[in-house]
């Protein structure tokens, strides 16, 4: 024998059969189907009023929800939503109090969540993080802005044209803001040069510049790693800061940065190359001006930056001391040195260097303030004095206590 199954709708219907019998006791009625006479006698008026649909499973949802969103912060939310495809709760909030709802308009950010995810706007989950690795090699905090800026280079992708479009990118730790998005055709120090020296000139030259391992920012043979780009910061007094190999997590916010460049910008790139560009520096203002970002507050980046009091000034050479000898690298790298070339790197063509003097055969070689080279000293040989000429009427025998030849008596 099999169950019965029946639902709501059925066992209304059957109370309404019996309670509607003029000899039965509705009170008594309500006791069997385990309902209240007040649900009974709700049920009775519905069935006379609207019939059987009126028996029908009703929402429990109010008529009215005083702190519910209305229909214009929903729809200004899927309007913003569709311009900001990777923007969260947390900015959305942040631009509809900008376009002027007033607080107690303004839902909460688990709403906003849930009108985008039945809106089907809401972006699926990512996977966890991976694995941090510990630190070993200490980098330079950022107290402030132009303390440190980090550089790179965002992976390349190719335009509608099939050209292959490789921003160089450089961010200002502190504030976030984002001093250069531009695609290089190539990625020579001679080129990244030329951006660097416009972005010195517009907003300063900072303390630190941290970048990877990878060129024109760093090198694996050459003495710290230096570059010709990496020299030229040395001599305008800004400090290389380089990461671990192979721990990107180090520069975290940048890398978080590219891959926002990813989701709006690479994944549907635009027709032309230089149509790209424009992109960029849209996408580059937009990043700058009007997006808030959690780590400042929901405040913008540009509402935080501002441009260094170090300024680009003609080049001045550094200043070693003055026992130190200058020289200048030749196109080869080598410096003449006691007669004999002495190979530092082709990075340092063009720049001086100070010598310094340990001995008479010894020396040390400074490119600003980092020792480049230095000469394994041999020892001197000491000259031992003559000893002195012995007549032949002098006997050895007769010495004086601190051996010193006495003549005979």
């Amino acid at each position: 024998m099999s169950w019965r199954k029946t639902d709501i709708e059925h066992l209304r219907m059957e109370f309404i059969w019996i309670a509607r019998e003029t000899e039965t006791s509705k009170a008594e009625t309500c006791r069997k189907f385990g309902i209240s006479r007040k649900t009974g006698y709700k049920w009775l008026r519905r069935y006379q009023t609207e019939g059987l649909p009126g028996l029908a499973i009703r929402t429990c949802r109010p008529l009215t929800s005083p702190l519910g969103a209305s229909g214009a912060v929903v729809t200004a939310i899927c309007r913003l939503r569709n311009k900001h495809q990777s923007w969260g709760p947390k900015k959305l909030r942040v631009l509809l109090a900008r376009e002027g709802f007033r607080p107690t308009e303004l839902p909460s950010l688990v709403t906003i969540g849930r009108i985008l995810a039945r809106s089907g706007l809401s972006v699926a989950k990512r996977r966890g993080r991976p694995r941090q690795w510990p630190q070993t090699t200490p980098l330079n905090d950022a107290p402030g802005p132009n303390d440190v800026w980090t550089v790179d280079f965002k992976g390349w992708w190719r335009t509608g044209d099939g050209k292959r479009c490789e921003p160089l990118t450089v961010r200002d730790l502190y504030s976030r803001y984002i001093l250069c998005l531009r695609p290089m055709k190539r990625s020579r120090s001679k080129d990244v040069r030329k951006v660097f020296e416009e972005l010195f000139e517009r907003y300063g030259l900072p303390k630190v510049i941290r970048s990877d391992n990878g060129g024109p920012f760093a090198s694996l043979t050459a003495p710290y790693g230096l570059t010709r780009l990496s020299a030229w910061w040395l001599t305008l007094g800004i400090k290389p800061d380089r990461i671990e190999p192979g721990h990107p997590q180090q520069n975290g916010g940048h890398e978080r940065m590219h891959r926002d460049i990813a989701n709006e910008i690479a994944r549907q790139p635009a027709p032309t190359w230089d149509e790209e560009k424009v992109r960029l520096e849209q996408w580059r203002i937009e990043y700058d001006l009007q997006r808030p970002h959690e780590a400042l507050g929901m405040k913008t980046p540009g509402a935080v930056y501002h441009c260094s009091a170090r300024r680009l000034h003609p080049a001045v050479p550094y200043a070693y001391p003055v026992t130190f000898g200058r020289y200048r690298v030749r196109e080869n790298g080598c410096i003449r040195v006691g007669g004999k070339d002495v190979y530092l790197s082709q990075a340092l063509t063009g720049l001086e260097v100070g010598v310094e003097r340990l001995s008479t055969t010894g020396w040390r070689i400074w490119f600003c303030d980092l020792t480049i080279r230095e000469s394994d000293p041999k020892p001197e040989t000491q000259q031992l004095p003559a000893l002195p000429m012995i007549p032949e009427t002098v006997e050895m025998c007769n010495l004086c206590p601190d051996n010193k030849v006495l003549p005979m008596s």
